[in-house]
C-alpha cells in the first residue's frame, strides 16, 4: 500500500476468516502488511529520534533510555507517544494502515487511545514480562486492541512478542506485587501456571503487523541479537468504548487521546447491557447549562 492509495475496504485488509481467528484467539500476525513507502518514512523519522537521543542523559517525557545509554552508543527502550512527537507518526496512526485495520476488526470508526515505539535494543534489550494491557488503562469494555508494526525484519533471535492464544477470554490477572506496589507484570506463581509451549511468537519481515486484544497474556524475552527490534505500537478501541479516568495511564494520555479515526461518533453507548444516546462532546467549548439547552438559548 502506498501513501497515495485510497483507504482499503475491510475485506481488502483482512478476510472474514482472519476476523474470526482474532475473535477466537485474541491475536493476528499479518506479514508485510505495511508497504515500503510507509516503512521508508517511518524509519527515516525514527533514525532522527535515535540521533537526537544522543544528547539525552536521562529518561524524559520523550525518551525512555536504558541505564547504559550514552551519546556514543544510544540504547533506547521507548519513544513515548510518537504521534505527539512527529507528524509522520501521527498521519500513520490516525489515517494509515493501523487505523484502517482497527476499523476493519472493530466494525467501524475507532477511538485512538495511545501510541509508543518500543526499541528492544540489540545485545540485551530488556525483557517485557508476561502481562495483560487492560489493567494499565481500563475501559468500559474489552474491545481495545493494540496494533504493532515491525520497522525491521524480526527473526526468532530478536525475541519477537509472544502471545498466549485464547488467553484474552481467560482470567484477568493481578499485576500488583505481594507488597502491594504496582509491578506491571504477572506474579511468579501466576506466570508459572502459563502453558509456555502454547505461546506464539509473532515475528516476520519488516512491515509485518501484530494485533492483540487488551486482555491477551503477552510479553517478550531479552533481545540478545546484534540488531535492535523497533516495534511501533498504537492502541484503539471501538467507538463506544471509553477509558476510565483516574485509573492507570488513562490520566496521562497525550493531547490526541480519544481522537476518532475513520468517522464520527454517534455518542451511542452500551453500559451493563443498556444502550443510551450520550450528550455531545463538550471538551472543546465547555458544557452548556441545562437551562440553556432546554430553553434553546441562542
Amino acid at each position: 500500500m502506498t501513501l497515495a492509495d485510497a483507504p482499503p475496504t475491510a475485506s481488502e485488509l483482512i478476510s472474514g476468516a482472519q476476523r474470526a481467528d482474532y475473535q477466537a484467539n485474541g491475536y493476528l500476525c499479518l506479514p508485510g502488511l505495511v508497504g515500503s513507502e510507509w516503512l521508508d518514512e517511518l524509519r527515516a523519522v525514527t533514525a532522527e529520534f535515535v540521533e537526537a537521543s544522543r544528547a539525552e542523559t536521562a529518561s524524559s517525557k520523550v525518551f525512555d533510555l536504558e541505564p547504559a545509554h550514552t551519546a556514543a552508543a544510544p540504547r533506547l527502550r521507548r519513544l513515548n507517544s510518537p504521534v505527539d512527537q512527529h507528524p509522520t507518526y501521527a498521519r500513520f496512526t490516525f489515517e494509515g494502515p493501523p487505523a484502517q485495520l482497527a476499523s476493519a476488526l472493530l466494525g467501524g470508526p475507532v477511538r485512538y487511545h495511545h501510541s509508543k515505539l518500543n526499541f528492544k535494543w540489540s545485545d540485551g534489550g530488556e525483557e517485557v514480562k508476561w502481562h495483560q494491557d487492560i489493567q494499565f488503562w481500563p475501559h468500559t469494555d474489552f474491545t481495545p486492541l493494540t496494533i504493532g508494526v515491525y520497522l525491521e525484519d524480526v527473526d526468532p533471535a530478536m525475541s519477537p512478542m509472544g502471545v498466549l492464544p485464547g488467553s484474552h477470554l481467560g482470567p484477568l490477572y493481578d499485576l500488583y506485587a505481594p507488597d502491594g506496589n504496582w509491578a506491571g507484570a504477572m506474579s511468579d506463581d501466576d506466570a508459572a501456571g502459563l502453558d509456555l509451549d502454547a505461546m506464539e511468537y509473532l515475528g516476520g519481515p519488516a512491515g509485518s503487523v501484530t494485533v492483540h486484544n487488551c486482555c491477551m497474556v503477552h510479553g517478550s524475552m531479552p533481545n540478545n541479537s546484534p540488531r535492535p527490534r523497533p516495534l511501533l505500537l498504537q492502541t484503539y478501541s471501538a467507538i463506544g468504548s471509553y477509558p476510565i479516568s483516574h485509573v492507570g495511564a488513562n490520566g496521562v494520555l497525550g493531547s490526541s487521546g480519544g481522537r476518532l479515526c475513520g468517522g464520527e461518533s454517534s455518542q451511542m453507548l452500551t453500559i451493563d447491557g443498556r444502550q443510551m444516546h450520550g450528550a455531545p462532546d463538550w471538551s472543546r467549548k465547555g458544557p452548556p447549562t441545562i437551562f440553556g439547552s432546554q430553553q434553546k438559548d441562542d
